[in-house]
């Protein structure tokens, strides 16, 4: 098995007109700032505490999962909730306008994301949601 690391730089900065930017190489003219990257993978998941959101668990279901019907990890969050037969409430972030809002709320980026009672999942992996669920 070949493994390599992968290194790359991101900056953000805004023009003239207050729009911002992002590239991975630093502008000359413009006053920039590194972006610090956070990578889920299938291998490699996040986890957060989630903020105060108003009506954060208004389903009677423990799990929310926060998805969309193109990503990969969604798909295998949701074939594994179906073989272990696990309850949560779907949350699809572009078919619903009320999905996304909660989404937002959470400070939330990128997909999928478990949310348990006041524990977030960045990401989906079977050991990262065991860690999730055992806690």
């Amino acid at each position: 098995m070949f493994v390599t690391n992968l290194s790359a730089e991101i900056y953000q900065w805004k023009d003239q007109h207050g729009r911002t930017h992002f590239g991975d190489k630093k502008p000359q003219q413009q006053q920039a700032e590194k972006v610090k990257l956070k990578i889920n993978t299938y291998l490699n998941v996040s986890f957060d505490s989630v903020k105060a959101v108003e009506n954060h668990s208004t389903s009677t279901t423990r799990i929310e999962l926060y998805s969309t019907d193109w990503c990969k990890y969604c798909k295998q969050a949701k074939a594994y909730f179906k073989q272990y037969n696990i309850a949560y409430t779907e949350y699809n972030i572009e078919k619903s306008r009320d999905a996304r809002r909660r989404y937002k709320k959470l400070g939330a980026r990128g997909v999928p994301v478990i949310v348990m009672g006041d524990r977030r999942m960045n990401g989906f992996s079977p050991a990262g949601f065991k860690k999730l669920y055992s806690q």
